[in-house]
């Protein structure tokens, strides 16, 4: 059986103020809010995911939002930028409803491409690009056309502290390939449609330290068990330690860590989430394993509620 990544699952970062998060990626980025948990290791913790219309994989970012928590530094051993691709011709309108918001954007450019870059409420970084490739997403909110709207994961720009041996695990272990090399980065790509474009700084970036404001891991997709067992047993041929598989309820989940520090995961592609929520009440609830049901009262009673709810631009 030959491997070859698909690319990214999805993206978990840790961030601040509950409110503040679902504000900027529900009400400006216009994402959907598709599952309202909580950290199955503290439950004390959401954990919240945003994606398109389905929550498809190639399309979720997730959060840890936890007011108390320590800043962090974006640095070696992480994910540098979180790259978001909307349809061609969107860019202009994003400059201005960024702009609108008084979010500070910054156009550069790497490898060919035009980005919008900027940041979140916590820190986190973020950019725009324009790509044909990827279903367009069908999920509309806060005056966010569908035309326009996110499509997923453009990629990620990975930070290192080993370049060299990240890339050979991209290229050797999750079997992407090189198509380019320029302005600092080198390129890969992996074989699906969205999240597929994985830009690696060339040169060692010094170790970041993980808190608010900063990416706690990366997720690769498997299409099921059968092909994630198989990636389990290539990742520990390549040398690597894969934990045994996880159950996040939504998917299933095994990790190893990178020899640039970056924390890998593999994750199948099923089975959703809408295997406790009909597809068009996605988010609406917070949504408990089994195991914490019974704990339920204080669990609610512990968690800062949030609205998801349109933001109105402010005067200047």
């Amino acid at each position: 059986m030959t491997l070859r990544s698909a690319g990214i699952h999805h993206i978990t970062a840790f961030v601040g103020d509950v409110q503040r998060n679902v504000d900027f990626y529900a009400g400006i980025l216009g994402l959907r809010l598709v599952k309202k948990t909580i950290n199955f290791d503290a439950p004390e913790v959401y954990h919240l995911y945003f994606g398109n219309e389905s929550g498809a994989p190639g399309t979720i970012i997730t959060f840890f939002p936890w007011s108390m928590g320590r800043k962090g530094r974006i640095g070696g051993g992480q994910v540098g930028v979180t790259t978001y691709a909307v349809p061609t011709g969107s860019l202009d309108f994003w400059e201005q409803r960024l702009a609108a918001y008084q979010i500070s954007v910054t156009k550069v450019s790497r490898i060919s491409e035009s980005y919008l870059s900027f940041a979140d409420y916590d820190g986190l970084r973020i950019e725009l690009v324009e790509r044909e490739e990827g279903p367009l997403s069908s999920w509309s909110f806060g005056g966010v056309p569908v035309e326009h709207a996110i499509k997923g994961f453009g990629g990620a720009v990975l930070y290192s502290t080993e370049p060299a041996k990240t890339a050979d695990t991209l290229s050797r272990t999750l079997g992407m390939e090189v198509i380019a090399e320029g302005d600092g980065y080198l390129r890969f790509r992996a074989a699906g449609e969205l999240g597929n474009i994985i830009d690696l700084k060339a040169e060692p970036v010094p170790h970041g330290s993980g808190g608010t404001g900063t990416v706690h891991h990366i997720a690769w997709r498997a299409s099921d068990d059968a092909e994630q067992l198989a990636w389990s047993r290539l990742v520990q041929s390549h040398g690597y330690q894969p934990t045994p598989v996880q159950d996040r309820q939504y998917f299933n989940a095994i990790y190893f860590r990178e020899e640039g520090g970056i924390l890998f995961e593999i994750a199948t592609d099923p089975p959703g989430f809408a295997r406790d929520e009909e597809p068009d009440a996605l988010g609406e609830k917070l949504m408990l394993p089994t195991w914490y049901e019974p704990h339920r009262a204080a669990i609610e009673a512990n968690l800062q509620p949030f609205d998801i709810r349109e933001i109105g631009v402010k005067s200047k």
